[in-house]
């Protein structure tokens, strides 16, 4: 059952980090944030490269974000 107060955007991912870690500028905004992979997304091995984008569930506190689906 998908939760629905959650706050997804896109955005592109602009640098690849260690442990599944990645920069995503979102789209239509100056705002960098750190996003990490989903659970799904580990276990079904899917890779995210540099420029792909993404969609995302942002955290209601900021700062950090969720990538959810490879666009």
């Amino acid at each position: 059952m998908a939760k629905s107060n959650q706050n997804t955007a896109y955005g592109v991912v602009t640098e690849a980090l260690p442990d599944t870690l990645f920069r995503v500028k979102l789209d239509g905004k100056d705002d960098v944030v750190l996003a990490y992979l989903a659970g799904k997304m580990r276990m079904h091995r899917i890779r995210v490269l540099l420029g792909d984008k993404v969609e995302l569930e942002l955290d209601p506190y900021g700062g950090r974000a969720r990538i959810t689906k490879r666009l």
